[in-house]
């Protein structure tokens, strides 16, 4: 019998995937303005957001898993903790799961009608994701937040629905209080 290396190695000390068909991908502020209530202008274009780490398969069968790993920087815009763009799935039956690696933050998630409620995430919290909300990542801690995901290859990504239909509630960090504000 053949014994083979992983794929991919989780470093979880560096917070990291490395291996074969790893796809990283890192947002900077410049990219993300959008996300957010207002501008900071003391902000660097350049800042690094948050960085996406995913291992796809080679094999587009729709019952196939990716796994990804969402590392979120401490950082605050106008006041407002650091968000992920958000997305919904193009295929609501296809969920996801998330478990939170590392840091302190929240789910953010809504629906259909744009009502939001949101999950504590800390070390070793485990959140199921139904197909049907949007979701988002909120960092509101002063350190790295580490997410780790499970979803289906086929669930898709919508941003565009989000885009036209933003997320109706923010999270703010004022005088090291986490205060949430609602649009709606």
């Amino acid at each position: 019998m053949k014994i083979t290396e992983a794929k991919w190695i989780e470093d979880f000390k560096e917070g990291k995937i490395n291996g074969e068909t790893v796809e990283v991908s890192y947002k900077t502020y410049e990219q993300a303005k959008s996300f957010y209530a207002k501008e900071d202008t003391s902000l660097p274009d350049n800042t690094l957001m948050y960085t996406v780490y995913t291992c796809h398969t080679r094999n587009d069968h729709t019952q196939n898993l990716n796994w990804g790993l969402t590392v979120m920087e401490p950082v605050c815009v106008a006041q407002e903790c650091n968000v992920t763009r958000g997305h919904f799935h193009e295929d609501e039956q296809c969920d996801e799961i998330y478990v939170c690696q590392k840091g302190e933050g929240l789910l953010l998630l809504m629906d259909e009608k744009g009502q939001c409620h949101a999950e504590k995430m800390r070390e070793g919290s485990i959140h199921h994701i139904d197909g049907a909300f949007a979701h988002r990542l909120v960092n509101t801690s002063y350190s790295k937040l580490e997410v780790m995901c499970c979803w289906p290859i086929n669930a898709g990504h919508d941003y565009k629905r989000v885009e036209n239909m933003p997320f109706s509630a923010r999270v703010f960090k004022e005088d090291g209080k986490i205060t949430i504000k609602e649009n709606r």
